[in-house]
Parts: C-alpha cells; structure tokens; sequence
C-alpha cells in the first residue's frame, strides 16, 4: 500500500491525471499478492546461511517481478493506450527493473525485520539465561553458609554433651532453631535491612554465647542512617563467624567482635574487627585466606555488585584482624519515599 500511494503521488506530482490511480491500485495489489506468495519461501529459510537464501530466492523473486511488471504494462496500457506503451524494448527492460528493485527491496525489508526479531529473541533468552544462572549462582552461596554454620555448631553441642553440660546444650539447640527458622523463612534472593541484619546477627551470637560465656564480647556501632540500608542477607554472619573461630576459640581469655556500620555519600561501609593474635595469612608472602565464609562473602559481593563493591582483610597495628566491606548506599524505593 505504501508502494502504491508513493507511485499515485510521484505520478500527480508529475502531471498525471487524479484517475492514475488505476494504474497504481492494480499493481499495488499485484503486489500484495506476490509477496504473499514468497512470504512461505522466506520463512523456510529463516535459519539458512545468506548466501543460500540469495540463491533459492532467485527464481521467486525473478518470477515476482515478472509478474508485477506484466501488470503495470498491461494497466498503463489500459489506462491511456498506444500513448503510455514504450517505444522499444528498452523501456520494458526498465518496467521490469523498476519491479525488480521494488521486491528485491521488500524481501530485504523481511529478511532485515526477521532477523532483528530472532536477535532480539536470542539476545533476550541469553539475558534470562543469565539471570536464572546469577539466580541459582547466588542461592547456593547463600545455602553454602548453613552447612558450614551447622558443622561448627553441632560440634560445639556434641562438646557441651560429653562435658556433661545439657543445659547448655539444650539451650544451644533452642537458639539454633530460632536461628535457623528464620534463615529459612527469609528469601536468599531478597536483601534485608542492616537493622534486620543484625538482629539474625544477634541470634547467632546467642549460639555461640552459650558455646564461649563470658569469653565472648561483642559490640555492634551502626549509624542511625544505616540502619534501613539494605544488603545481602547473612552477609555479616561468616564474617563474625571467622573472627570468633580465629581470634576468640583460640584464645583462653576469649576477646572482643566489633560490627560496625557507616555511611559515607554514596557507600555503605560495614566493618567486622577483633582483637585476637591477626591472620597470619595477611603477612608478606603468605597465600590469601581461604576460608569458606570469607570466600563465599567475596563471591556473592562480586556476583550482586560486580566492580561497585570492596571487600578488604587486614591486620590491625593495633592487634587483631579487620575485614571491611563497601556497597553502593541503597535504601529501597519505599524507605526514599518515606525520607
């Protein structure tokens, strides 16, 4: 239709009479009809290389403008007789390679639609495939932590039994499955408030306060404006975990696990230290920490913020160890409205 009504203005536009029209109509619809036809012909050959399109395409398209060429002799013919015919053969080959550049153009047109349509699919069925793999990626880093967190707990239950302390142990499993309760019941996939953060946090501290006494001091300094930032669940927990396995267990004094939480600009910093002897994997030349809480921190923070976050382990001059995070400062749509 755009072929017909653009071919009706150019001839108006060039002094023919308004009853052009038909002429244009006729092989307008001829039109229709013949790339109808070659519609089948396309399809088939979606998933064809080019070069074998081009050549299976050949006949159809010689045949199509064959016959949209036939049409626009015979309707200038009968529209204004011997006046319109050309006067050699020469002009026929012209009608012809009108017809010709005009369906070589619309198949062109399909097969350029067609193929952006299959890479718009294909580039959209990599994006999901992507982000069910990231899904799946972070639900097992998120899951890992619970068998590593158990291991270490029922070892200490099994201890507290065969010390004769049951009402330790009694109270440890109560704690443990409040704990664990409500790691289930919250989505690995959804971020949680640092205010919620480390309130599990605190949970888990009642496990190992039962396991250590007064051996183990914590201290938790989060900023008022921290505290509806939002962040990976169960992100602090491995890391209060590794300081109290390498600084508190080992020492017959126990010691101190300072969680702190700060905001500057754009970032959220959150800090995990302790007082303990250091790592002695932080000195020069000694390999990098390998621990599966601490791994595991570092890969669902490389997954979910790729190059916007840090993740820093250090020895502090001052005694003990000090592993410190940053994330992009995130309060979600709902608290910003709130503000």
């Amino acid at each position: 239709m755009g072929v017909c009504l653009l071919n009706y203005l150019s001839a108006l536009a060039h002094g023919k009479p308004p009853d052009y029209w038909r002429t244009s109509l006729p092989v307008a619809a001829t039109g229709f009809v013949v790339t109808l036809g070659l519609r089948p012909f396309l399809r088939r050959l979606t998933d064809v290389r080019p070069w074998r399109q081009a050549a299976v395409m050949v006949a159809p398209v010689l045949l199509a403008a064959g016959a949209l060429g036939l049409v626009y002799v015979f309707s200038i013919d009968a529209w204004c007789g011997e006046e319109c015919r050309p006067s050699g053969n020469i002009g026929y080959v012209a009608y012809m390679a009108s017809s010709l550049y005009v369906v070589i153009t619309w198949v062109a047109l399909y097969v350029g639609i067609k193929v952006h349509q299959k890479l718009t699919q294909q580039t959209e069925a990599a994006l999901s495939a992507t982000a069910i793999a990231h899904q799946a990626q972070l639900r097992m880093l998120r899951y890992q932590l619970n068998p590593h967190f158990l291991f270490n707990t029922l070892n200490a239950i099994t201890t507290l039994n065969l010390e004769g302390d049951t009402t330790g142990a009694n109270r440890m499993v109560e704690r443990l499955s409040a704990f664990l309760r409500r790691s289930l019941d919250n989505d690995p996939m959804q971020r949680v408030t640092v205010a919620e953060e480390v309130g599990a946090l605190r949970q888990y501290l009642g496990i190992e306060e039962v396991r250590f006494a007064d051996r183990l001091r914590v201290e938790t300094d989060i900023a008022p404006d921290c505290r509806d930032a939002l962040l990976p669940s169960l992100l602090l927990q491995p890391l209060v975990e590794n300081a109290i396995k390498h600084a508190i267990a080992k020492s017959v004094a126990g010691g101190a696990v300072r969680v702190r939480a700060r905001r500057a600009d754009d970032r959220l910093w959150l800090t995990v230290a302790d007082d303990g002897p250091g790592s002695a994997q932080l000195d020069p030349g000694a390999s990098p920490a390998r621990g599966v809480g601490l791994s595991n921190t570092r890969t669902r923070l490389r997954v979910l913020y790729g190059p916007q976050q840090t993740f820093e382990m250090r020895n502090r001059p001052e005694g003990g160890c000090e592993v410190t995070l940053s994330l992009p400062f995130d309060v979600g749509d709902d608290a910003r409205g709130q503000g």
